[in-house]
This record gives structure tokens, sequence and C-alpha cells, in this order.
């Protein structure tokens, strides 16, 4: 045989001396599996060498002998009429994409047919026929293309478009009569004789090779029989997964079709079903392909006449994180791969689809769809859409007592305090305001449900329209809302798969991925010992925020904080402070219980004022109910409403808030103070570990850090500071001083610039990345995605500003980063933003010697996962 010509077989193994770079990639797939040991389909491979020179290659004699080689085989003889043997050739390059068509049914002339479709039906032979046609005439029409002669409308032309509608719309006429009709396009004495139709059909090959540019020499043609699932009542086909594709259970996944070519003909019945015999063998082969590649596979196969055939495998297009996840532990367990390698195979955002539902695919097919929008918080939801929290709430009472669905969509044009609630209860929350950073993205991050900011989105009374999609209250709607990918609306109930972070494989992922961090570490934003205890179950090693202010948000606390606000004398505030420090003590200490010894920074009031008043009629009617049943007080709303006004701001985000709110009310900071020392110095008494850090928001230069720090006496004033609350706190139950570190929230670019002078007062910086983009680049954060579409369509900027961090703001943190630690060596210094969840803001952070990001609990695998992945590049 010449010596470019490879013969291969399951049995027989791969040829010994083929120069790999000279099979392409198809045949060195089949020289690999052969060498397995698979029950492949025998063959023989055309190297690079000889495929493109078949016009002066002396072959015929090898050509001719060969198929009957493949034949006994597969117990077929090539030219038979009885029982013949089909072949197909394949076009092996070296490319990953290649263009050249599919060749199938080689052997197939008019001599043979009868035996064939005895086999498979007459209908059928006459579809392999045409499949047959249609491969060559491509191949005829490619070199008339490279030739030069190819003409639009002509007889090849039109000929292979009626060819291919006919084989589209189904076989209208017998094999011979295609064969007939098509022979004078082909090369004489095609359909005649079927070892003439392999050699004129490689030999036109070798000429489309010869001339085309895609072939630098370097491709191969491949050849092996054809089997078929529909020969005979002892054949199928059937494909399957190497595991069970979504929830990465190790058992094959898949289905079998009996007596059908392939797996359009009808039903399928479940892999699990197939005799025993071949399940075992199809096992081997899903084990050994994981092993090999890494990675679930999907496999075809075919049984013809009771034998199995390993047909082809491909990666498995369509499966889940939590299924990768597993696979990856399995072969870790088994010591095929390194935990180096595990951590590096999954993308960072991908996690998410892990502790978030996911839509189904198949279940959204049939839905109207409006896509686009800005992710606020990824997830699937689904449920009756109610346009404000009072329909909300008195929906799904209503739903609770007459046992339907409970599951509802929270849509507004925009949230805000008193909706907080509904969030929690609602399945998703779609707004037509602001951004990734807006009120209802950030709550929804903290209670883990789906959120879209949809800027086209209007209301008009009962209905809202969002595009050419509408839908009235109470019509069932569904968020799409992924990591990666567009988000959509969709009209109607589509399919969820659930997370499920317990039984996928994530914690022992999230440890390994913590092996390789060296001393940066995520923490969690959290404001409830719930909150905590989700943290750590998702890795985080410490709380990096716990927004004080969002514990005032619940429905049965925030008319405290009004009273707080609004009162008119010193008695009722006096009351609402004690009432507010008391829910305060029992969340801090429940969180730092839960934390127990690893370190939890808790940030002071800081939202602006405006946040926490009523916003419509009902709640100005609910809030005067209050006033009247707490306070035996009668309040109008013209009063209140005039009160509210007193609290107003032109531009309350860099207006009366943070650090500025205690100095004008210092007994709201001391409060909180009170409750944080209360909480620690009673954990201390139980022998409970405790770390607290508390930080101050909106710090602008050193000197306020400085006065609600340590505090001031001026003449006929005196402001108490944290320390000084401490040491009171302390005195009082007369115990030794617990270990605490009070520091500075840089979000404002003069607090980057003047660290130096701030560290001398902080223990600590955290970077609020949200509010420090805002300042530095001079725009909001709640308005920027109503224009930031023509933004970047002149390339004016490259992404989103409030989610990936922009360079000058990186400068402004580095620059903060190296002042600090002049002064002050052993500056703790994290990010708290929600920028801490993006993988390539961990990296920057990590580059730029911060000790911690700090986001979501339900992104704090991401982090870590960017985190460790960053540490494994930077070991390379």
């Amino acid at each position: 045989m010449d010596r470019r010509i490879h013969f291969f077989s399951g049995k027989t193994g791969g040829p010994q001396k083929a120069a790999p770079e000279l099979l392409g990639i198809r045949g060195r797939q089949a020289v690999e599996f052969a060498e397995l040991g698979f029950p492949i389909l025998p063959g023989f491979i055309l190297d690079a060498s000889l495929a493109s020179r078949l016009e002066s290659a002396d072959i015929r004699r090898d050509l001719d002998a060969l198929p009957d080689r493949c034949g006994a085989v597969l117990g077929k003889r090539y030219g038979d009429r009885e029982n013949p043997l089909l072949l197909k050739i394949v076009v092996s390059s070296n490319l990953a994409v290649s263009t050249y068509p599919v060749l199938h049914n080689f052997g197939l002339v008019k001599g043979v047919v009868p035996g064939f479709a005895r086999w498979v039906g007459d209908a059928f032979a006459a579809r392999e026929t045409l499949f047959l046609l249609r491969g060559m005439l491509l191949v005829e029409k490619r070199i008339r293309e490279l030739e030069g002669t190819a003409r639009e409308g002509d007889e090849l032309d039109r000929r292979l478009r009626a060819l291919q509608e006919e084989f589209r719309s189904g076989p209208l006429s017998a094999a011979e009569a295609y064969m007939d009709r098509y022979a004078p396009l082909l090369p004489g004495g095609f359909f005649e004789d079927p070892r003439e139709q392999i050699f004129l059909a490689l030999r036109e090959l070798s000429r489309l090779l010869s001339i085309d540019d895609q072939n630098d020499n370097d491709t191969a043609l491949l050849i092996q029989p054809m089997v078929f699932g529909n020969y005979g009542r002892d054949s199928c086909s059937g494909f399957f997964f190497s595991r069970n594709v979504l929830t990465g259970e190790r058992r094959l996944q898949g289905e079998w079709y009996r007596g059908q070519f392939d797996a359009s003909g009808g039903e399928g019945q479940d892999l699990g079903t197939l005799e025993s015999r071949y399940l075992k063998e199809l096992e081997k082969i899903g084990r050994t392909l994981e092993d090999r590649f890494k990675e679930i596979r999907q496999i075809r196969f075919t049984i013809e006449k009771g034998k199995l055939y390993f047909l082809e495998q491909r990666p498995a297009d369509r499966k889940s994180t939590r299924a990768d996840i597993r696979l990856l532990l399995d072969l870790a367990k088994r010591k095929v791969v390194d935990a180096a390698f595990v951590v590096k195979a999954i993308d960072p955002p991908r996690l998410g689809e892990i502790i978030h539902r996911v839509i189904d695919p198949a279940g959204v097919k049939a839905l109207k769809k409006r896509a686009g929008g800005i992710a606020g918080s990824p997830g699937a939801a689904i449920g009756r859409v109610c346009f404000s929290t009072r329909n909300l709430l008195e929906a799904r009472k209503l739903a609770l007592q007459q046992g339907e669905d409970t599951r509802f969509i929270l849509a507004l044009p925009s949230s805000f305090a008193e909706d907080v609630k509904a969030i929690e209860l609602a399945s998703g929350v779609l707004t037509a305001e602001g951004g990734y950073s807006a009120h209802a993205s950030v709550v929804a991050r903290q209670y883990g449900k789906a959120s879209l900011v949809a800027p086209g989105l209007t209301f008009k009374g009962k209905k809202a329209v969002l595009g050419d999609l509408g839908f009235s209250e109470g019509d069932y709607i569904t968020l799409d809302v992924p990591y990666h990918g567009e988000p959509a609306v969709y009209l109607g109930k589509a399919g969820l798969i659930e997370g499920d972070g317990a039984d996928s494989g994530l914690p022992e992922f999230i440890a390994l991925a913590k092996g390789f961090l060296k001393g940066f570490h995520v923490r969690a934003n959290a404001e409830s010992p719930e909150d905590a205890e989700k943290a750590l179950a998702f890795g985080a090693e410490g709380i990096g925020l716990c927004r004080t202010e969002h514990m005032f948000l619940k429905a049965d606390r925030i008319n405290l904080f009004r009273d707080l606000l609004l009162s008119d004398s010193g008695a009722d505030r006096s009351r609402a402070l004690k009432a507010i420090r008391s829910i305060q003590e029992e969340d801090f200490y429940g969180i730092l219980k839960v934390m127990a010894g690893k370190e939890v920074t808790i940030r002071l009031l800081d939202a602006p004022l405006h946040e926490f008043m009523p916003h419509n009629n009902d709640e100005l009617a609910a809030y005067i109910a209050h006033i009247e049943k707490t306070r035996k007080k009668t309040l109008s709303k013209a009063e209140l409403l005039a009160r509210i006004e007193a609290l107003d701001e032109f531009n309350p985000m860099l207006g009366h808030r943070g650090c500025r709110i205690a100095v004008s009310y210092p007994e709201i900071y001391a409060a909180q103070v009170r409750a944080i020392f209360d909480a620690v110095y009673r954990l201390r008494e139980e022998k409970i570990p405790v770390r607290p850090e508390i930080m101050v928001p909106i710090i602008m230069d050193a000197a306020e850090l400085k006065l609600v720090a340590y505090g001031k006496k001026i003449e006929g004033a005196e402001y108490t500071g944290i320390a000084e609350v401490e040491e009171a706190v302390r005195e009082e139950r007369k115990a030794k001083r617990a270990a605490y570190k009070i520091g500075a929230m840089i979000e404002l670019p003069a607090a980057a610039l003047g660290a130096g002078e701030i560290a001398k007062y902080a223990g600590f910086f955290s970077f609020g990345t949200n509010d420090l983009t805002q300042t530095a680049l001079g725009i909001s954060r709640d308005d920027f995605a109503g224009f930031m579409s023509d933004y970047t369509r002149f390339d004016l900027v490259t992404a989103d500003p409030f989610t990936v961090l922009d360079r000058r703001v990186k400068e402004l943190i580095t620059l903060a980063v190296a002042r600090g630690r002049l002064t002050r060596p052993d500056l703790v210094c994290g990010l708290c933003g929600e920028h801490g969840a993006n993988p390539a803001n961990v990296r920057f952070c990590m580059e730029a010697g911060l000790d911690y990001v700090s986001c979501s609990s339900y992104a704090v695998p991401i982090a870590l996962l960017a985190a460790a992945q960053a540490e494994l590049e930077k070991a390379r």
C-alpha cells in the first residue's frame, strides 16, 4: 500500500508512521479514537502529501482494495447487490471551520440501489441518492468558481438549486431517475461502477484541493463506511452526553431511535432503556472522552444489525455551570487534573447561574419577547405583574388565602425605601429608570432577586408598554437577566431551572479557589444575620459593608426613622432614637455573632434623608395614621408635607448625607455607635470573638473624620465622638477594651487626594466606587443609562463606568492607597462598591494593593474565583 495512505480501525489501531500534521483534524481524531480501542468505523486516509496530487499518483489498486478491507469489519462488501457497503469522504483540513461540502453514500450506483432499498426503503434510498448528488454538484460548482468558469443561472446552478429544494421537501422520484437526470453534470460513468465512482469522486476532490487557496498543502481526505440506524429490526441511532448536562450527575443522558437513521424520524427512547451490553460500552466511551478532553462531550452512535459503532463526538454545547463544576471536581478527585486546572476552567460570571434561577431555553420559544435593558441583578423570574407595592402586597395576601400562585413581579418607574418589602417578596423587579446602581438593582441583589432596568418602559393606568410588548397589571411576564448576554422580558410563563448551590459542588469549588489566595480576600455586603449566614455559605471572609440605613427600610421600622427626622419635639425625637438604638443593637448583635471573629465593617447612616420620606398619597396617609396611633396626636397632610419639604434638597446625592448628617444631628450617629458597642460587649461577655470596624461615609477631609471619630469641645458646645461612646459603654459594663477600628469611606475625589491626612485618623479605607465614579466623572449613576447608548455609539465610553472601573477612578484609588500607606503603613484598604464583583475590577484591586473587595453575597463566589485566577496567572 502507498505509504501516503493510512488504514485504521478499532481493532488494529492507527498507523504507526503517519505524520499527524498531514492527517488534518478529523483524520487525527479518527486515528486517536482507533488507538483508544473505540468501536469506530474503520477507514483510510489519503494524507496531505497525496490528497491534492491524485492526478500523478498510481494508487488505483489500493483504492480498489481498501473499501473491502473496511467492509470486512462490518460484514459487507463494496458494490454488493444484496448488502452493499457505502462510503463517505471527509475533507480533513487543519482549520477548525471547514467550508467543504459533506460527501456521503459513495457506492450507490444503479445496480446497487435495489439491494440497498430492500434494507432502508425506496424513499430513503432516493433521499440518500439526492444527498450524494448534492455533495458532488457542490464540489463541481466550487471547482468552476475557483477556475472562473461559474456563471450564476447556468445549468449547473439551476439544477443544483432544484435539487436542494427537492432534498428539503422530500424526494419525488426514484433513486435511479435522479441518477439519470443529473449524470450529465458529473464525470462519465459515475453511476455505473462503484469503484469507478469513488475513484472519480476522489479525483474531483483532489482537483479542488489543488486549486483552492484554503488548502495550504495540509488537507487530507478521510474515507469511512456508512452505517444506518434504519438497516433492519436490530438497528437504531442515538446520541448521549457523557453526563447529565443540567445536574452534572455521572450518568449518561441521551436518547436512542429504534429503526431510524437519526433523531429527525420521530420520538426517541431514554438511553437507559438500551440493552445493558451497549450501555456498558457507551459508558466506557463517555468516561474515556471526559478524561481525555476534561469536559462534557456529546456522542453520536449507530447500531447496525446488532453491532455498535461510535460515529462522532464534540463538546456539549448546552450544559450548565453546575454540570461543568461537578465534572471538574470528579476529575480532580481521580487525579486526572489538579486544583489549578479546576479553578482556571470556569469563567467567573458563570457561577451566578448556580446561585440564581435561569431560563429553560425550551420554555420560551413560543413567547413574545422584548430584548434589551440594563441588568440590575442577575437571574430569572416569573410572576403576575403588579404596578405598585401596595397592589403586590394585597395580591400576594389574597393568593395565599386562596391557595393560588404567589409569584409576582414588581414593575415601577423607579423604586424607593417603601418598596423594599415588595422587592423582598417579589420574584423579580422591572423598573424604567436608573441603572446597575439604582435603588431597585441594589436591593434586588441584596435579596437575590432578578432585576431589570428597561429605559423604554412606560405606564398608563393599568397597562404598561415596552417597545412592541404590552401587558396589563395581573398578566404573567418572565424576566431573563443573564450574567452574559442580553436581558429580555417575555410575555407569559417560561420554564425555569432552579439555582441550587448546595448540591452543585459550589462549596467544594469555592474551597479550591480560596486555596490559591495569598492575603487578598472577599467580603460581603450584609445587613442582617440571615445575610451574614448566606455570605459565609458563599465563601465570604467577613462583612465589608453593612449599610445601616438599609436596616430602617423594613416596613415595621421605616416609620420610626421618619419619626426621628420629622418630630417637632425633643421628647419625640429621643423616643424614636431609643427605639432605633434598641433595634439596631439586636441587628449588630446578630451579625457580629454569625461572623464570630471575622471583620464586620459597619457603615454609619449614609442615605440622603429624602429617601426615607413618604412618596405618594397612600404613604402619607399611612404615616399620618401611624402618628395618631403611636403619639396620640393629629397631623394634617399639609403640615406633614411642609416638614418633608424642609428636608428637600436640590442635589441630595451631594447634599445632607453621610457624616454631614452626623455634624447636624450628632445624636443619630451617637445612637448607632452606642448600639454597636452594646452588641460588641454583650458578645464578649458570651466569649464570642468580634472584630467590628466602624466606617464613616462621605468624608471630605481629615477634619470631618477627626470630629466624628474622636469628638470636639468648643465654647458652648461639645461633640461626642465614636471613641468616647465606646469608652462610656465600656465603663458602664466594667469591661476590658474591645479591639475595633474606625475608618473612612473614600468616595469623593477630595478624600482620595487628601488620603495622607485622613489616614492619621483612619485605621482602614474602604473605597465606595459608586459615588467615587459619580463625583470623579460628574455623571449620575441613575441617569447615565438614558444617554449611555449615545456615548457608546461614538466610542466616547468603552464600558459602563458603574460596572467597569474608569481609568481615572482607578488612578484616584491607586493614589489614595499610596498616600494613605505613607502615613499609616499598616492601613487596610478595600473596595465596597457594586464594582466589587466584576472580575476585571477584582484584578485591578489586587494589582493596586487593596486587601479585599466586598460585594453582594450572591456575587462572592464570582469575586473569589476572579481573585484566585488572578493569583494563578501571576504565579505563572
